[in-house]
């Protein structure tokens, strides 16, 4: 059998070199031979074999489709025949100048015969083949007039998604449509970050023992979603026997691809046991828009079947059927217009392939024009549009979303290549989306109904029955007993004590036990568990362990149970008051800038007020006093000198306004240095110690050392690890000059207890980072978000304050009271200010050397002096002479003022 393989298919690749020995040409044929391979007794086949022949006699009947040429069709059952039988099956077609072939049915047999066709350039279009692996590149001459399982497993792999599920069982047939789907599906959920853990290959042929088997080592595992991918003749025997293994029932999700709903349509009185065992399953139905073609066409089924002889019972119309129904559509325009461009169509005898096989094996000689023809179709058939992309494929890949519900099924949503999961039809984001330039859909299904009866979403998972518990790794660590606690066997602490109450919130129980690591003595690196995590030594880690970058790369991590970042702690020293406390506020270049700005101002308002304000006038030291007077006057708002200019009143506003902010704060600042204890340190946070020289100390094993060397550039040399509090304390008092440290880098966390017993030290400066600590748990592991769930509803109850107030709000020292030295009011906090100020005098004084300018010129005499020298005089004169019209008003203000002095006086 095998030499004869061998020996059929080198004949087929020789013929390709051999010369035509005969040709039979005719322009326009009366004739035209098809053939079809089905296999009749199956589902599909007895569906198919009857639609085809709908289609030859309609397209026979229609005198416009090819134009006086008829097709003549020849139907093989494949039925039980092995591989050799298919072959003669497929060859026995060339012996009558066959120019295409509908089918096969089976994606195994389409690849199969393949190879064939390849070599006899005959085309096959598969109504039912769904191998996504059976590429147009490998196979040119086999033309898929269905829907590829990429698209179908794209769909389950959105359903996945939308119910965010992480982990699915597959159970499939082992043979290349099962295999090759779920491979597809495989790579689908890896892009949505989720993933099938587990396969279950069934023999195509399978028995009930075997089914039975696989399902008891199914319900065995974590996952409850299950993928079912096999065929329609022994599918409904898997829901069966799952029935009877009690795994229909609430927790399971069950979807099932296209061959259940393709069960349903054909049949649609199925007996009431069989529906009971497929409740709340969802399944798939490739999507066929409605139009008046296929309404017409599903009118005239429910008589043809009757009428052709099926035992007189009528049977449903799968979209297996449509597909094949359109085929013979599509190849009968593809010949038309393959006719209308060449005009014949001839064959090649290949005499050594006739010789080997007993007959006569022709090779047609236009094969590749008719599947260009057939590639380029483009009409409308009862199945939408019948229109090939660039790879092959029909345009507009779509699915409908069914759930079985009592002894029917409801459409809960549908999904399509190019919207994803929605509950419109596809046609209408579709739509939309030619009318919008956009596609608006969003990801949504109706409600529903899963087994057991209930809309509640499955969670997905649950913890096997086999006795086994989840290992939880747990550090002994050296110090800090607070966290992590081991006496013996016992542990306790604040993070074991949050991990079992959040264990109680989870709505099922979950089966553990701590596994230490560590001996008391060294701290275990966190990244050593979280390694033993990836390789499934250990199902989760609790302890103090923080959340960082590096460390989500190994494993998933709950959300934050306590906030931890990384904080400077440093010696500090009491500070007594002083006779000078007064200047403490403000650093000395926040003196002396103000100090310039208050004579600045000063200034600019006797420069604006003297030639109008007889206030600002007088003899050179007056009007000096009067400056110096005015200026600092201001900071108390008791300046007496009123402003009688436009300008100068604007000057004084903005810088009342400056004195009012400035003052404010310096009473804010001697208040709080003269009636709180202040404590002060060198070392003002991170950024002082960066930029120093001084030795800095961090926990050995930390993550705080690879953070101060990668991230603030700090020299390795200057790091000190230390192992405890105790080195802490003493690295701390020796201080830099001793062989210590000028400050110890830790988590807040381990630092607040540290200082609740150690008065001597402070936090100095603000948290440089934002961290946290989290439970770890193995990647995609669904615990990691129920514990998240479950630590939120801890923390609103107010349980896990409390288990923080009970291992963590230990204190000897009173901080009540006291508090760091807040830091000098500087520059930078006012420059704003002073600039807003500047910017007025400088506009004040510009306008009003114009306007000076401009009256010089306006009144000065013609006949002045007209040497520079004696302009500038003549000009410097004029400014400081008093100008008349605003004397004569002073004078008679001061009048009014005396006027009434002295009528007070008499009464």
């Amino acid at each position: 059998m095998i030499i004869a393989l061998l020996l059929l298919f080198m004949v087929f690749h020789n013929a390709s070199s051999s010369s035509a020995l005969g040709t039979n040409v005719a322009a326009r044929p009366d004739v035209v031979n098809i053939g079809a391979i089905i296999t009749f007794d199956s589902m599909i086949g007895k569906i198919a074999k009857l639609a085809i022949a709908i289609a030859i006699e309609d397209v026979n009947s229609d005198p416009e489709i090819l134009n006086g040429t008829k097709l003549t069709l020849k139907m093989q059952n494949t039925g039980s025949n092995d591989f050799l039988g298919i072959v003669d099956l497929a060859l026995q077609f060339m012996e009558n100048d066959t120019v295409a072939i509908i089918g096969p049915q089976f994606s195994a047999t389409a690849r199969m015969l393949s190879h064939i066709a390849n070599d006899l350039k005959v085309p096959l279009l598969s109504f039912s083949a769904t191998d996504p692996t059976l590429s147009p590149v490998q196979f040119p001459f086999l033309v898929r007039t269905t829907r590829s399982d990429l698209f179908q497993m794209t769909a389950v792999a959105d359903l996945v998604a939308f119910y965010e599920w992480r982990e699915v069982i597959a159970i499939y047939v082992d043979d290349d449509f099962g295999r090759n789907a779920i491979a597809a599906l495989g790579d689908k959920l890896a892009e949505k970050r989720c993933r099938i853990s587990y396969k279950v290959p069934l023999n195509p042929k399978a028995t009930k023992d075997e089914i039975t088997k696989a399902l008891i080592n199914v319900s065995s595992m974590e996952p409850r979603i299950l993928i079912v991918h096999i065929y329609t003749n022994w599918g409904l025997r898997v829901f069966s026997e799952a029935q009877n293994l009690m795994m229909m029932g609430s927790g399971y999700v069950w979807i099932a691809t296209d061959w259940l709903s393709t069960i349903f349509d054909t049949d649609p009185s199925l007996p009431l046991l069989a529906t009971k065992d497929i409740q709340g399953v969802l399944t798939l139905r490739m999507y066929t828009p409605e139009s008046e073609l296929k309404t017409r066409f599903k009118s005239r089924w429910g008589n043809l079947t009757r009428v052709r002889g099926y035992n007189g019972s009528s049977f449903g119309l799968n979209t297996h059927g449509l597909y094949a129904y359109d085929s013979v559509w599509l190849l009968a325009l593809a010949i038309d217009s393959f006719l209308a461009r060449a005009g014949n169509v001839s064959f090649s005898n290949n005499p050594n392939v006739s010789d080997l096989l007993g007959g006569k094996v022709c090779i047609f000689n236009e094969g590749s024009q008719l599947v260009q023809s057939i590639l380029e179709v483009n009409a409308t058939g009862v199945t939408g549009p019948l229109k090939f992309n660039p790879d092959g494929d029909l345009i507009n890949p779509a699915f409908e979303v069914i759930n079985v519900i009592g002894t029917g099924t409801r459409t809960v949503g549908y999904w399509s290549n190019s919207s994803g999961l929605s509950l419109d039809s596809p046609e209408k984001p579709q739509r939309k989306q030619q009318s919008n330039g956009s596609s608006t859909s969003t990801q949504q299904l109706y409600s529903v109904i899963w087994p057991g009866q209930t809309t509640q979403k499955p969670r997905g998972w649950v913890f096997p029955d086999n006795g086994r518990k989840l290992r939880i790794g747990v550090p002994d660590r050296v110090n800090y007993p607070e966290f992590v606690r081991v006496k013996g066997t016992d542990v306790s602490g604040f993070c074991v004590e949050v991990f079992q109450a959040a264990l109680n919130e989870l709505p099922y129980g979950v089966p553990y036990k701590f596994v230490l690591f560590g001996d008391g003595k060294i701290n275990t690196e966190p990244s050593e568990l979280l390694h033993k995590i990836q390789t499934g030594e250990l199902d989760g880690l609790v302890g103090d362990i923080t959340i960082t970058t590096s460390r989500t790369k190994m494993a998933d991590f709950t959300q934050p149970y306590i906030e931890s970042g990384l904080v400077v702690v440093a010696p500090i020293r009491k500070l007594n008051s002083s006779a000078w406390a007064f200047l403490r506020p403000f650093t000395p270049m926040m003196w002396g800038i103000t100090c310039i700005f208050f004579l600045g101002v000063g200034a600019v308002v006797w420069i604006l007020e003297h030639r109008t304000n007889e206030d600002f006038r007088g003899p050179p030291r007056k009007q000096f006093v009067t400056v110096v007077w005015f200026s600092f006057s201001t900071w108390f708002f008791s300046h007496k000198e009123n402003t009688v200019s436009t300008l100068g009143r604007f000057v004084l506003i903005i810088w009342l306004f400056v004195v009012l902010l400035i003052n404010s704060s310096y009473i804010a600042s001697l208040t709080s240095i003269l009636t709180v204890e202040q404590l002060s340190s060198p070392i003002k946070g991170i950024e002082s110690l960066a930029t120093g020289n001084d030795p800095i100390g961090f926990l050995n094993g930390s993550f705080a050392e690879r953070y101060l060397t990668d991230e603030l550039k700090i020299h390795r040399s200057r790091l000190v690890p230390l192992n405890s509090p105790e080195e802490y304390e003493k690295a701390l008092e020796d201080g830099p000059s001793a062989g210590g440290v000028a400050a110890i880098v830790d988590e807040r966390t381990y630092m607040e207890l540290f200082l609740s017993v150690r008065c001597g030290y402070s936090i100095v400066g603000q948290e440089f980072t934002k961290m946290g600590w989290g439970f770890a748990f193995p990647r995609d592991s669904p615990l990691a978000a129920d514990m998240s769930t479950a630590l939120l509803k801890l923390s609103e109850k107010g349980d896990l304050q409390k288990i923080h107030d009970k291992w963590l709000m230990k204190s000897a020292c009173s901080a009540q009271g006291t508090k760091q030295a807040v830091d000098r009011l500087p520059l930078k906090s006012f420059w704003g200010l002073f600039l807003l100020s500047g910017i007025a005098c400088f506009l004040a004084l510009l306008l009003h050397v114009i306007r000076l300018v401009h009256q010089f010129y306006r009144y000065s005499d013609s006949d002045c002096e007209s040497s520079l020298h004696g302009r500038l005089r003549s000009f410097f004169s004029f400014v400081y002479r008093e100008q008349e019209v605003k004397k004569s008003r002073t004078k008679r203000r001061r009048t009014e003022k005396a006027s009434d002095k002295i009528v007070h006086e008499k009464f």
